[in-house]
């Protein structure tokens, strides 16, 4: 059964949109260090060792970091772009999730540079690309003849008769 033409009940809600998973700024970075916390305490066996004694340090993610916290990235996407609309105190939490990604860029970055993880796959993912401007100004200056030092290796149109 459909509702009735001109009814009113969405007035009668007691809110609108889904709640905030942290209450604060200080819970949502509280909830982040321990995310980073248990990346260093549990590091990742590499299986090219022998016998599997040989661990890496677990790289921070956006979404090993979401995984954790029971949300998606795009939860922290619309979350920041709401952030710039609404009232001061939630200015908090814009400084807060800042702080998180700078702080997950600079362990991929420094990691990468001395060698535990991989270079090129944390430049891509950090968005980091090594530009090389390959035009070049194209004037001639002059001209070129190509000369050989057999003249039989010439075709020539008294050859082909």
């Amino acid at each position: 059964m459909a509702a009735p033409i001109g009814n009113q009940f969405w007035m009668q809600r007691s809110k609108h949109g889904r709640d905030k998973l942290f209450a604060s700024p200080s819970l949502l970075w509280g909830a982040a260090c321990e995310y980073f916390e248990w990346c260093v305490a549990n590091p990742i066996v590499d299986p090219r060792s022998f016998g599997g004694k040989q661990k890496i340090q677990r790289p921070f993610t956006m979404q090993g970091l979401c995984l954790y916290l029971n949300c998606n990235t795009a939860y922290f996407r619309v979350f920041k772009s709401r952030l710039e609309e609404t009232e001061e105190i939630d200015q908090d939490f814009d400084t807060v999730i800042t702080c998180i990604e700078e702080t997950v860029y600079q362990q991929k970055f420094e990691n990468a540079a001395i060698g535990v993880y991989n270079q090129n796959i944390i430049a891509r993912d950090l968005g980091l690309v090594d530009k090389q401007d390959i035009k070049k100004d194209m004037k001639v200056t002059g001209v070129f003849e190509i000369g050989y030092d057999d003249e039989d290796d010439i075709d020539t149109d008294e050859d082909e008769q």
